[in-house]
């Protein structure tokens, strides 16, 4: 019991660290499937920067969940 009290105070921080790997890995392949993209269709740089930009947007919103919601599980019980 005495270790699980050390260890709850970390979980937090735990949490987020493994939630901050599956955004960070969707930002890695959003931007390097996007500049293979423009490397292929140069003439179709406005419209593969904007849905590179979106997905991007919606990938970091999904952090920030990651690091919010530890600290809202934290108080329910």
């Amino acid at each position: 019991m005495d270790v699980l009290a050390q260890v709850s105070g970390n979980v937090t921080a735990i949490a987020y660290g493994l939630a901050a790997i599956g955004p960070g890995v969707g930002v890695g392949i959003i931007f390097g499937q996007g500049v293979q993209a423009i490397a292929r269709q140069p003439e179709a740089y406005g419209l593969i920067r904007q849905n590179m930009l979106l997905g991007f947007v919606l990938t970091e919103a999904l952090a920030l969940l990651g690091l919010v919601a530890p600290f809202i599980f934290q108080f329910v019980k």
